[in-house]
């Protein structure tokens, strides 16, 4: 459900640079932020690199792009 919400212009102008960067438009690289920062702060022992990198796996394993690991 989408909710129109007040940001500060200092956020959206700081979110610009990364979105165009990240093909992202401007609210959903701040939801995009937001995402990591709340599971930053669910996970406050891990890294925020592990954290972005898990929720890129979640989203390449939901795409079908997971593959079964093989130990050893």
């Amino acid at each position: 459900m989408a909710t129109a919400m007040k940001l500060s212009d200092e956020l959206v102008e700081a979110a610009r640079p990364y979105a165009t960067a990240m093909h992202r438009s401007i609210p959903k690289q701040i939801e995009y932020w937001a995402r990591i920062g709340k599971a930053a702060e669910d996970n406050p022992d891990l890294p925020v690199g592990f954290i972005t990198d898990t929720l890129i796996g979640i989203e390449e394993d939901r795409a079908g792009m997971g593959k079964e690991y093989k130990f050893g």
